[in-house]
């Protein structure tokens, strides 16, 4: 697919036209300012954040920190962000080993990983039902880890959650919701953010999350924070960010420049205490899609560093 098509289409597929990219609105932007101010902390331009071993000439995106084990997790795929599958890397004495396909990877397209913040769960979407190359195959597929730390086999999340449509980016949330986006009939728009809970007999419900979040257009990838108080939200046009009110979402807000810089940001993930954001970004220059991380509250070190630095005393 020519790099000159917008990114939504390298997202999405010949049958599809899905996309993603992913970032925070003015609200939020304005909220993080109040916090940096009081704490004397400017807010920061995002940083290229390439560790050797894992940047490379193609595209990485979706990083994912497992909170148990530090090993880390992301996506690779083409230049044109196609083909995308899952790679897994650990920090050892000399760095990030080089990147491997997880033991649980599958043929077909795999992407968008996400650990619990207790690490029992792994969420990713995958065309394995199918075997297939084409986007409209995904589903949200999750993993469980026992108490021996030891992950089962991965499970298809069942109907009403996943459909004959494509599903992508399942983040659960502080409230006990699973976000996520979808290509399915009935929403607001061309693809839009839906929600899905289970009760205590296993049984879901899905609902459209209506249109403070969702419009006519599309609607991608949608990241809940830690504590649950906002949702950064990947449209057609770029990062917006809805707070919540009670049990409401209010309506979104377009983020600040510092993210939206030409609208290939994409995949975006929150350190565990929200105070960082890291993300993807399409260098148009080189052709290259890269980690940049956001420092919206303080220094926090975070990614992690490796090799890990020595305790000080």
């Amino acid at each position: 697919m020519s790099k000159d098509k917008s990114w939504w289409e390298k997202r999405g597929t010949r049958d599809l036209e899905i996309s993603v990219p992913v970032a925070l609105c003015a609200l939020g932007l304005a909220s993080q300012l109040a916090v940096a101010a009081q704490t004397d902390v400017p807010v920061q331009n995002p940083t290229h954040w390439a560790p050797a071993g894992i940047a490379s000439p193609l595209f990485e995106s979706h990083a994912a920190f497992d909170p148990r084990t530090g090993d880390f997790l992301f996506v690779r795929s083409s230049k044109e962000f196609t083909g995308w599958h899952l790679l897994l890397s650990r920090c050892g004495d000399s760095g990030w080993t080089d990147p491997r396909p997880p033991a649980f990877a599958a043929p077909g397209l795999e992407a968008d990983p996400f650990y619990t913040p207790d690490g029992r769960w792994l969420y990713f979407n995958s065309t394995r039902a199918t075997g297939s190359s084409h986007s409209r195959d995904l589903d949200i597929w999750r993993m469980q880890r026992d108490a021996g730390g030891h992950w089962g086999a991965p499970e298809r999340l069942p109907e009403p959650v996943n459909s004959a449509s494509a599903e992508w980016f399942p983040r659960p949330g502080a409230d006990g919701w699973l976000y996520f986006g979808s290509s399915r009939p009935g929403g607001l728009g061309k693809t839009d953010i839906w929600r899905a809970r289970s009760d205590n007999r296993g049984l879901w419900r899905v609902e459209n999350l209506g249109p403070s979040v969702n419009g006519s257009g599309n609607e991608y990838e949608p990241l809940p924070s830690p504590d649950g108080k906002r949702l950064i939200i990947a449209t057609e046009d770029g990062y917006y960010e809805s707070l919540r009110r009670g049990e409401a979402w209010l309506p979104r807000q377009r983020l600040g420049p510092q993210i939206n810089a030409n609208a290939n940001e994409i995949g975006a993930v929150f350190s565990p205490k929200g105070h960082s954001l890291l993300f993807a970004r399409d260098l148009k220059d080189n052709g290259s899609g890269e980690f940049f991380v956001w420092r919206l509250q303080g220094n926090e070190d975070w990614p992690p560093t490796c090799p890990h630095r020595p305790a000080r005393f």
